[in-house]
């Protein structure tokens, strides 16, 4: 659609999922559907819808505005309405996944479970759930790795993120490299992930505003409180 106040119209082609795509196709004639309507409509399994939607409504990417407030979705009730007002540097913009766990709230978030670990100290209570099965897998290779399971690689996915969040949210800012270093100690009683894995989840984080890079250093990253 063309700018509040006239003027030349902005056009984005989105690289979404194909249930991405079947969720927006629904506002091509409505401006504002509820959550039970949606999956009605499109019959997609309950924790993907929410994924999906979720992942439309992040403030980076906020193709739909969520009615309520938070990261996760209320009930099915909540609201999705079309963000007519938005908008990209980027022409071409590819809409990324948030994590089961972000869109479910089966966990208290992420930045919950790092503060319940303290400060810094390696004995993040994040694992609580995950330190199980993550420490029955050794130190194998994570994140798409056949050699482990998908419960296992999603549990360890969160325990970093949890690690990543507790660190930087004592040190308020950190390198790149002492970043990885610092979250390969705290977890090499479980498992040593990998420094592209390390990278993959600062970047997600990054995306749900946890995180930032310094605009003088992009190898740096500062805690957003």
């Amino acid at each position: 659609p063309p700018p509040k106040g006239g003027g030349k119209a902005r056009r984005h082609d989105l690289s979404v999922t194909t249930y991405q795509m079947c969720i927006l196709v629904l506002f091509n004639t409505r401006d504002v559907l509820t959550l039970r309507e949606i999956r009605d409509e499109t019959h997609i399994p309950e924790d993907e819808l929410r994924r999906h939607l979720v992942s439309l409504c992040t403030p980076k990417h906020r193709i739909l505005r969520k009615g309520s407030k938070g990261k996760g979705i209320s009930g099915d009730d909540d609201t999705f309405t079309y963000n007519a007002d938005y908008t990209s540097k980027m022409t071409r913009v590819r809409v990324p996944m948030v994590s089961m766990r972000d869109a479910t709230g089966s966990a208290s978030g992420v930045a919950g479970a790092a503060a319940a670990g303290g400060a810094a100290d390696g004995s993040s209570a994040a694992a609580g759930a995950a330190s199980s099965s993550a420490a029955r897998a050794g130190s194998g290779l994570v994140d798409g790795s056949s050699s482990v399971p998908i419960a296992v690689e999603e549990d360890r996915r969160h325990l970093l993120e949890a690690a990543i969040v507790r660190i930087m949210k004592a040190r308020k800012m950190l390198s790149h490299n002492d970043l990885v270093a610092e979250v390969t100690r705290q977890l090499s009683g479980r498992f040593v992930p990998p420094p592209q894995f390390v990278k993959k989840r600062v970047e997600s984080l990054i995306e749900r505003e946890y995180l930032e890079r310094d605009e003088g250093d992009r190898r740096v990253y500062r805690y957003m409180a």
